[in-house]
């Protein structure tokens, strides 16, 4: 019998706490900070609602995240370890946080702590319910009876698969987060320019094309699963968005009756990465032959 192990995580995976005990999963808080008061963001949202965050945001509050907390990360993992289980750590992309150096930091000295456990962080190079879909895969897998290794290399041979397509309806987020020019911005929002951006293989968001109007958009999203997807029909496929919860269950429908995959799963976008991108936002997440 191999020895007992936790997959843990942080909450820029947006899982919910249903999910969340699907896979097995124990999801750490990260935070933000509005208004000059800080927030733990929790899949049970306890600290603040999202539907309150993104409220907030309309209104014109500014949420800005913070770098991972080295030792709260530590707690994290030391409760597991204390009682005699290995920790397998899925760490939000290096291309866009340092979440995954304080999760490095504190494994090296919890590894020298806990000399006979096996702590293990992976890079997902992924973010939202990217990350979040390799957490629940890596949890079925663990179920399933794979050991922690088997689980950890399961991860790192898919996670370069996991597609992430997304669009956005306001540009002022992303000027704001310097991932367009305000000229850009100014430009874009006159014409009704929608962007369409994906997490590359390093793990940063990458602009890939721009188009008039949100329906092109969200067509954009489809099209990018039409000419990359490998077996829908096996897959656990995600629908993300953040306060756009009708124009979700539209694009899932369509998921559905052209590439019926086994399900297509509904999360809406946590304040973590919801800070970057605002409102309106659309993605899918799958797996591809490529990101």
């Amino acid at each position: 019998m191999s020895q007992p192990y936790v997959i843990l995580t942080e909450s820029s995976c947006d899982l919910t706490p249903e999910l969340t005990a699907q896979a097995g999963a124990e999801v750490l808080p990260l935070n933000f900070t509005m208004e000059g008061k800080n927030y733990p963001h929790y899949p049970d949202e306890r600290a603040m609602s999202i539907s309150e965050f993104y409220e907030r945001m309309r209104g014109g509050a500014v949420a800005v995240t913070a770098a991972a907390n080295v030792a709260e990360l530590t707690d994290g993992m030391e409760v597991h370890l204390r009682q005699g289980k290995d920790v397998l750590f899925l760490c939000f992309s290096s291309g866009l946080s340092s979440t995954r150096d304080a999760c490095a930091i504190a494994a090296n000295e919890l590894g020298e702590k806990y000399p006979d456990r096996k702590i293990y962080t992976v890079d997902t190079l992924a973010a939202s319910a990217g990350q979040g879909l390799l957490v629940l895969l890596a949890g079925r897998k663990q179920k399933a009876g794979a050991s922690i290794e088997e689980v950890r290399d399961f991860v790192e041979e898919t996670k370069l698969h996991m597609a992430h397509w997304f669009t956005v309806d306001d540009l002022t987020y992303l000027k704001r987060g310097g991932r367009v020019s305000p000229t850009a911005a100014a430009v874009g929002t006159m014409l009704n320019i929608k962007p369409v951006l994906h997490v590359d293989n390093e793990g940063h968001l990458i602009p890939m094309e721009k188009v008039r109007g949100r329906k092109a958009a969200l067509a954009a999203l489809v099209r990018q699963m039409r000419e990359t997807v490998v077996n829908p029909e096996e897959q656990t496929m995600v629908v993300s968005h953040s306060r756009c919860q009708e124009e979700a269950e539209q694009l899932r429908e369509s998921i559905l009756e052209e590439f019926h995959p086994k399900e297509v799963l509904i999360l809406e976008l946590g304040p973590i990465i919801g800070a970057h991108t605002g409102p309106g936002l659309m993605a899918l997440f799958f797996l591809a032959e490529h990101r």
